[in-house]
């Protein structure tokens, strides 16, 4: 099983998603003689998994069943351990396109964190590219390149282990793009800069406070940076629905009738009148927007390394 390449059947050492609806999913490793409890009963790894195509459905217990998807990085986004805050797939897809990246990119990265967004790059940039992600935290950085080995994609990253502010990300001029989310970016321009190609490259800096954000442009606009901007993704989801509404009355009728001598004072032609202005509804679909949605993530500042 690998992140970045389909396999078709499910394999002792496997990391699959288990998918009871759109709103209940998780992950599960695969392994031989194991089971999973599930509210539909309990899935046996080795009779119910192993050997069988990604995308079954499989029968518990209880006679309820589920599927069984191939990871992507999407579901994973949505179902890893969370050691940190995690980049959504409504950000991710920016970062994304606004750093150009494409197969055999290199990129730089700051701080790994759970690896939401690690996995989305290297699927990414695979199978020529490779992205260096430095990670402070040292029992997160061993988490990350545990998974990371797992997920069989080792060949497309390098964990290090140090602080990016001080030590920068151990390369000089390689990387296509550099992507930071830590407390203070400002502090790793100069670093991210280094790491940039000499003909130049992208930069992303990702900050849920605006004051982060002030600082960090001030600071990309003293190392030469151009074409700075800041960005916020707000998502609104839209419900398609049927509406019904009363069909108007443009006078049309009222005039007809009093052209035919209708007189208003009779009681039977009034509820005629009424009869007439109530003519009925007409149905459409209309996009209802959901009364909740996620407001503020953070803040996406984006830039350009100057050939000059």
């Amino acid at each position: 099983m690998s992140f970045v390449e389909y396999r078709d059947t499910i394999k002792d050492g496997d990391t699959a998603i288990v998918f009871l609806g759109h709103e209940s999913m998780f992950a599960v490793k695969v392994q031989h003689g194991g089971k999973t409890q599930t509210k539909y009963g309990v899935i046996r790894h080795s009779t119910d998994l192993i050997g069988k195509r990604y995308g079954s459905k499989v029968t518990c217990s209880k006679g309820g069943w589920v599927f069984i998807l191939h990871p992507t990085p999407e579901l994973w986004t949505m179902n890893l351990p969370h050691r940190t805050q995690i980049l959504y797939s409504t950000d991710i897809s920016l970062i994304t396109m606004m750093l150009e990246l494409k197969p055999g990119s290199i990129v730089c990265e700051s701080g790994t964190g759970s690896g939401s967004l690690s996995h989305a790059i290297i699927r990414t940039v695979a199978p020529t590219g490779h992205l260096y992600t430095v990670e402070f935290h040292q029992q997160r950085a061993e988490k990350a390149k545990k998974e990371f080995q797992e997920h069989e994609v080792e060949h497309l990253v390098t964990v290090k282990n140090q602080d990016v502010c001080k030590n920068g990300f151990g390369v000089s001029n390689v990387a296509d793009a550099v992507f930071l989310d830590i407390p203070s970016p400002w502090e790793a321009i100069g670093h991210a800069k280094s790491a940039l190609k000499i003909e130049g490259g992208r930069i992303c800096s990702f900050s849920p406070c605006i004051e982060q954000v002030q600082r960090t442009c001030l600071a990309m606009e003293e190392h030469g940076f151009t074409e700075i901007n800041t960005l916020e993704i707000l998502l609104r989801v839209y419900n398609v629905r049927t509406i019904s509404l009363q069909i108007p009355d443009l006078g049309k009728a009222s005039e007809d009738n009093s052209g035919a001598g209708f007189d208003s004072s009779n009681q039977s032609n009034q509820g005629g009148l009424y009869g007439v202005l109530q003519q009925g509804t007409a149905q459409f679909k209309s996009g209802v927007p959901l009364k909740e949605m996620v407001g503020h993530t953070g803040y996406l500042t984006f830039a350009t390394k100057s050939l000059f």
